[in-house]
């Protein structure tokens, strides 16, 4: 009796009756078990006692943590269960998730070195294939967000997208700026991926909402408008002076196109080498960069006016309060009247955006996090090669950027 006992210590049984142990054909370990009487006929997929319905399709195995260089496997029978809400199901057993070959502790494990380790590293020591380990970490990662409740206490959040792959697939995340953790994700990038996300919150947590930052697209602005009008929408800085970087590009490349229309190859040749030192901020450039400006102060004024209107524009984000709100108004009237066209409809833009600009200086609240996560989802998308479908690469992003990543067994 304290051999069998044992046997259920080393496969980290519980909740089991072990019948009986037995090698198999090929020297695996194969541990006979059946489930104690509390835990029978239960529906797989949510746990409540249900009328028998057959025996399925006889015994079955599962995967277990291995013993050395041995495989070792669960074996039990199989009973189907009908369950009013979800049909005919497979009895849920207390070693194993439902729908998988592999017990609690070897996905566990999986998961954890998912999160830790190379691919090649984890699907080479657990010996299965890495588009089973993409499974595995759907199941770990659905029951973690099952058990704790990523959604709660939220105040202040930033949205952002990112690709994950060639032909526009991209990813919609949301993180807690207080927390700094990833909080929800979903494949897609448009208008009803965001009204997933506050279906997901609910209404009453879509009140409490404070802040939301993230850039000026009108597929995110639209829903949290919508869903969260008591929200004060936080438009992103770095997109914000991407966009006057844009415009000032734009500009240096049509003055490029000009000089070589009139035949000035010397100029246009100068031109375009001047793009990082006019792109770059003041306290970045080097020697020769700083050069090449003064040059351009003194041969080109409207490429050095718009190089001006650029860097005006990121000084707004220096001040704070009254000051930054009468910059940017000054900023708005030199850039409608300067007669560049890039300048121009910048400035409808950030005149349509002026309320979310100046709540980002006051608050002093940026997508920072979230670029920071996006880089992160990068190296785990690296890490992820050969998952054919987002849900794994979303599963080992909340895993490892949501605290869900579960302990190494025992």
């Amino acid at each position: 009796m304290r051999g069998i006992r044992l046997w259920a210590g080393l496969f980290g049984l519980q909740r089991v009756v072990v019948e009986a142990v037995k090698a198999g054909i090929e020297g695996e370990v194969i541990v006979s078990v059946r489930p104690k009487w509390r835990e029978r006929d239960r529906c797989g997929v949510c746990r409540r006692r249900c009328p028998g319905y057959d025996l399925g399709e006889g015994r079955r195995r599962w995967r277990a943590l291995d013993l050395g260089s041995t495989f070792a496997f669960v074996e039990a029978d199989a009973p189907r269960v009908s369950c009013r809400r979800h049909g005919v199901v497979v009895c849920a057993v207390p070693w194993a998730r439902h729908d998988s070959r592999f017990t609690k502790a070897f996905e566990d494990q999986v998961a954890w070195l998912a999160c830790n380790c190379s691919k090649t590293a984890v699907a080479a020591l657990q010996r299965v294939a890495w588009r089973t380990v993409g499974r595995i970490l759907e199941r770990v990662a659905s029951e973690a967000r099952r058990n704790v409740d990523l959604l709660d206490g939220l105040r202040r959040i930033g949205i952002d997208e990112i690709s994950h792959r060639k032909g526009q697939r991209y990813l919609t995340i949301v993180v807690d700026h207080h927390t700094g953790r990833l909080v929800w994700a979903a494949a897609g990038r448009d208008r009803k991926t965001v009204l997933a996300f506050f279906d997901a919150l609910g209404e009453e947590r879509c009140k409490q909402i404070e802040l939301v930052s993230c850039d000026m697209a009108t597929w995110i602005s639209g829903p949290v408008a919508e869903r969260c009008p008591a929200a004060v929408r936080c438009v992103d800085p770095f997109h914000v002076v991407q966009l006057a970087t844009d415009a000032l590009d734009e500009v240096r490349r049509e003055v490029w196109r000009e000089a070589r229309r009139q035949g000035n190859l010397e100029l246009a040749h100068e031109l375009k080498g001047a793009r990082f030192a006019v792109w770059k901020n003041p306290e970045n450039l080097t020697e020769r960069q700083q050069a090449k400006l003064s040059e351009i102060q003194r041969t080109n004024g409207p490429l050095y006016r718009a190089y001006l209107l650029k860097e005006q524009l990121r000084q707004i984000y220096r001040l704070s309060g009254k000051k930054a709100e009468k910059l940017l108004d000054r900023w708005l009237a030199w850039a409608r009247r300067c007669q560049m066209p890039s300048f121009v409809k910048l400035a409808r833009t950030i005149t349509a955006q002026r309320t979310g600009i100046l709540a980002a200086i006051k608050h002093g609240l940026s997508n920072s996090r979230v670029e920071q996560l996006n880089t992160q989802i990068r190296l785990i998308t690296r890490q992820a090669f050969g998952f054919h479908s987002p849900a794994a690469l979303i599963a080992l992003a909340m895993l490892k950027l949501a605290g869900l990543c579960p302990p190494l067994p025992r």
